[in-house]
This record gives structure tokens, sequence and C-alpha cells, in this order.
């Protein structure tokens, strides 16, 4: 083919043009199909262990954070709740005591169901149907049974629960509270739930 009258000059300006245009307008296209598959930041989040300071609970209060979308419930108990965790009287209402068919951690699985006895680190989900109890402690006003000493209570369907997250017999929640993996550091100071105490995540 004569290239005779032709600028091959601008022709190979036009061709290398052409190529970085397409090359750009590529890399545009294929950006959002890049980062959709980068996970984002809440999502790096919420599967992340939480690091929760625990200095300033007083006996007998509640704390709840957020793990995973997750309440989590950090209770700092009082001596008087953790002697009653141990009494007869109550083990005996207990469906399953011993917290053999329930899930938590092999250090959590005592009759605290926890690492340090005077903090109970629990999922705050009933294990009927998902929804939430709410925190009842012995001396608040309530029109629960007069065997009460403390815990908690599902008023969607009526399930109980004792201090360390044990399921009373009798109720529609057919297991104890979940004890997620959680480790005690800063001369326990502060937890980190998500972890085992070796340092493993979840």
């Amino acid at each position: 083919m004569s290239t005779e009258g032709v600028n091959v000059t601008r022709r190979r300006f036009l061709l290398a043009s052409t190529t970085v245009v397409g090359a750009v307008g590529t890399g545009f296209i294929a950006y959002p199909f890049v980062a959709s598959m980068q996970p984002s930041a809440k999502t790096q989040a919420a599967g992340a262990p939480v690091e929760v300071d625990i200095s300033k609970i007083e006996p007998g209060q509640l704390l709840i954070v957020e793990w995973r979308g997750k309440p989590v419930w950090i209770v700092r108990r009082t001596e008087e709740s953790l002697k009653g965790l141990k009494e007869q009287s109550l083990l005996d209402r207990l469906r399953d005591a011993d917290s053999n068919e329930s899930e938590q951690p092999d250090y959590a699985k005592n009759e605290y169901r926890a690492i340090n006895s005077e903090y109970l680190v629990v999922i705050g989900i009933c294990t009927h149907l998902g929804c939430s109890p709410s925190y009842i402690k012995k001396d608040d006003t309530h029109n629960l049974p007069g065997w009460w000493m403390g815990g908690f209570f599902c008023p969607c369907h009526g399930s109980f629960f004792d201090l360390a997250g044990r399921v009373f017999k009798g109720v529609p929640a057919p297991l104890n509270l979940v004890i997620p993996k959680h480790a005690f550091f800063a001369n326990g100071t502060k937890v980190m739930i998500g972890v085992d105490p070796e340092g493993g995540a979840t």
C-alpha cells in the first residue's frame, strides 16, 4: 500500500493516543470490579477482635459492646453473686448446670463459665429465637420468682438465665448463652473479645 500523501508521524500519534485512551478506559471499567472484591473496612472490623477497657466497671455493673454484629455483655459479678452460682438450690433449677451441651471455650467450661470468675463475658442473644434478654439484678424491682438471684430474663418468651448465662429448666431456650473466646491482659484491666488467651483469633 502506498504511503504517498500520508502523514506517518500523525498516524503514529493517533495510534498511540488511541491505545493510551483505551488502556485508561479499561482501567476505569475494571476498577469497580477489583474494588468490590476487597472487603470493606466495616466488614474487616466486624470480624476483628475487640479490645475493651473494663477498669471502670463497678461490681454488679453490665457493660455492652459489639463484636461481629452481636451484643457482648461483660458483667462484673459481686462476691455474693459468685457464691450464689454454686448454691445447690440454684443448680437444681438449671437445665445444663455443667455446660455440657452449651457453646463455650474449654477454658470457660466451669461453674463460672469464665477465665476470671469476677467477669462474665457472654453473647447477649437468647438461644431460643435470638431475642436480647434483660439484665436484672437480685435487688432490682421485678416480678420474677422469689428465688431469683440475678441474671438475665428474656421477656419475648420467658426464658431465664443465671449470672453465668446458664439456662433454667422449663423455659423455651434450649441452651446456655454462648461464651465467646476472650482473653484478659494489661493486669486484668482490659479484655480482648475474639481471641484465645494464647492470642489465637477466632
